[in-house]
């Protein structure tokens, strides 16, 4: 198993030993909720009826069922191995890492702490420097909004950003030299149904 797991990092260009993601993996498990939750419990007795009226299925998985977890499970995992340290962080925008830890304090970066340490989602950062547009961006996305939330935001293909005629996701709009303050807009509607 090791070796072809080894195999699928690769393929993913995620550079992490087989060993440590299996151990991002079974910790991000761990911090999700348990594996088969009763979905009547998150309802009072008169949603459980409305929405049983309306269709939906509101019995626990089964134990032959795929567990929706794994999906959520291996995207933190990604987003987490995929992060930068400050001092990474840093060495790619030609900075101080105090400037880095300046940056984060002002919304200028996104980041979190894990286990008092900054980590920095790769996905606001160029080769050699920070995405452009960045700055307009980041103060529209509403401040509950988890990374990982934020991260399939910025990677997902948007129909309101065409590039010839291409949707196109907001990371690549902002590269392409598009208006960030498209990117922003669309940001704001971050956890909001639409």
């Amino acid at each position: 198993m090791t070796i072809a797991l080894e195999t699928v990092l690769a393929k993913a260009g995620l550079r992490v030993e087989a060993a440590r993601f299996e151990t991002l993996l079974v910790d991000a498990a761990k911090k999700l909720i348990p594996p088969h939750p009763d979905p009547t419990l998150y309802f009072t007795p008169e949603q459980r009826a409305a929405l049983t009226e309306a269709g939906l299925d509101l019995s626990p998985s089964a134990d032959q069922d795929v567990d929706p977890r794994a999906r959520s499970v291996a995207a933190h995992t990604v987003l987490r191995d995929g992060a930068l340290s400050v001092t990474d962080a840093a060495a790619r925008i030609g900075v101080d890492g105090s400037r880095i830890r300046h940056r984060l304090m002002d919304g200028m970066l996104a980041g979190w702490k894990d286990g008092g340490v900054w980590r920095l989602p790769a996905w606001q950062f160029t080769e050699r420097g920070v995405l452009p547009g960045l700055e307009v961006v980041l103060p529209a996305i509403p401040l509950d909004q988890p990374p990982l939330a934020v991260a399939t935001f910025m990677s997902t293909s948007q129909p309101d950003l065409l590039i010839e005629n291409e949707q196109s996701t907001p990371r690549a709009w902002l590269l392409a030299g598009g208006d960030p303050n498209r990117v922003a807009a669309l940001a704001t509607t971050l956890g909001t149904a639409i």
